[in-house]
């Protein structure tokens, strides 16, 4: 369903569509940015807005970098559909003073050695080139064939780096930004965007956490080096979980909703006209904070697992994710590892701690 073939005809449509100088807003356009970091957040289905408190909070609310009290660093690879598809992120986290924290993130997706076919057209009787994927030409020219010889490759490559920060405001209310840079690389073509993100997160009642991160909160602009400019529209993403411990267990539910004005219909959990809302359900089952299980739902209905261990300064999170199995052929599972490194050291505690 997804293979290297549909990929080609993806790309094709995108060279198409990118090559006329306007501006629109870009349904779909940020979508490299949703696919979700870090194994236990995941593994709960993305239902992380309200939970963080560790380094991925730069990605899922910016707020909760603020809870962190020891510098941290992540690394996490995936593959997806049969590894055509690659899938990296890397972020550090630095507490600063009582109340402050700093990080870093990046998120690189990566489709690579994509054949290109465009000049690889022959017209047998002119020997002319012609564009192979343009079916205009093919009907002027009715007797080509493909010159294998001419088929060469590019990459289609999307950065995105985030640069946060997070306040303590009170005991039981922080708030947090980012300031995203975007860059975007399709072959020749190249386009670069910057964009804001803003985030709260608040402790209303004991064991009860309530967290909202506004995406794109300005309308994200992203400039194609062909002229055409692309806006990425604003995404609510708003969470509630509640902690409680039962039979010596501690036990984490969370719910996420997105709330999208794109005119997604009935791509998304359900819609009022033009707003789109999805949802993600996660649960956590912990054990003295050394082991984890977990379960969850997200946004694409995909039923989410995972589990984490907490070692030494280093926790380890796994979760899977199964596609819906379609009439034709079923995707690849989705497996992915994150790695959590805490400088817990007396020496690297935040200040006031």
């Amino acid at each position: 369903m997804f293979n290297r073939f549909g990929i080609i005809i993806l790309m094709a449509i995108s060279f198409a569509s990118i090559q006329k100088a306007q501006t629109v807003v870009g349904k779909y356009a940020g979508e490299f940015m949703a696919i979700g970091v870090g194994g236990r957040a995941l593994g709960m289905g993305g239902a992380y807005v309200a939970v963080g408190g560790d380094v991925t909070s730069g990605y899922w609310n910016p707020a909760g970098l603020a809870r962190i009290n020891y510098p941290q660093g992540v690394l996490m690879h995936q593959e997806l559909y049969g590894s055509i598809v690659n899938y990296n992120y890397a972020a550090v986290a630095i507490p600063y003073n009582e109340d402050m924290t700093f990080a870093v993130s990046a998120v690189r997706l990566s489709i690579d050695g994509i054949p290109d076919t465009r000049n690889a057209g022959r017209d047998r009787e002119t020997g002319q080139i012609i564009d192979y994927n343009d079916p205009a030409w093919r009907m002027i020219h009715p007797n080509w064939d493909l010159d294998v010889s001419k088929i060469t490759e590019f990459n289609n490559t999307d950065w995105a780096f985030y640069l946060s920060f997070a306040k303590r405001h009170s005991e039981n209310f922080y708030w947090g930004a980012n300031v995203k840079i975007i860059r975007r690389d399709l072959a020749e073509f190249g386009a670069t965007g910057i964009g804001f993100d803003i985030g709260a997160w608040y402790n209303p009642y004991e064991n009860l956490f309530l967290g909202a991160n506004i995406q794109d909160v300005t309308t994200t602009y992203v400039a194609w080096s062909t002229g055409r400019n692309e806006l990425i529209s604003p995404t609510a993403k708003i969470g509630a979980a509640y902690q409680t411990e039962f039979l010596g267990l501690n036990f984490l539910p969370a719910l996420d909703f997105d709330i999208r004005f794109e005119g997604r219909e009935y791509a998304s959990s359900f819609n009022m006209g033009a707003v789109s809302f999805d949802v993600h359900t996660g649960i956590e089952i912990d054990y003295k904070n050394v082991v984890a299980l977990r379960a969850g739902y997200n946004d694409i209905k995909q039923i989410t697992l995972g589990a984490g261990i907490k070692l030494p300064k280093l926790n380890i999170d796994y979760s899977f994710a199964r596609f819906n199995q379609s009439e034709l052929e079923r995707l690849d599972d989705s497996h992915k590892i994150s790695l959590i490194l805490t400088l817990e050291d007396l020496r690297f505690l935040r200040k006031g701690n």
